[in-house]
């Protein structure tokens, strides 16, 4: 059963201005590396040269960041949704 993955708007323009899309697997690095595979421009604004998630680039499974969980094995289930979240730095303190 696919997974949906949630893209945040300044990375729809690489999959076809979905605002989401299904892709299949059991894991999280599963399905980020079949969604890469399917859309490949995607990779190098997730990915660095090393092969590993950019620091900048945070990913939950529902509302848990897989940072704090399995990272990237983290197990994924029937219902379950994947958010792709871009941080954001800067800007002064007030």
């Amino acid at each position: 059963m696919p997974t949906k993955i949630l893209i945040p708007t300044p990375l729809r323009i690489y999959v076809g201005k979905q605002d989401a899309i299904e892709v299949e697997g059991s894991t999280v690095g599963e399905l980020l590396a079949n969604m890469t595979s399917e859309y490949t421009d995607l990779r190098k604004h997730l990915y660095g040269e090393e092969g590993r998630l950019r620091n900048f680039v945070a990913i939950f499974v529902n509302d848990d960041d897989i940072r704090f969980l399995e990272k990237e094995a983290t197990p994924v289930k029937e219902g379950d949704i994947v958010s792709i979240i871009p941080t954001v730095a800067g800007g002064v303190a007030s």
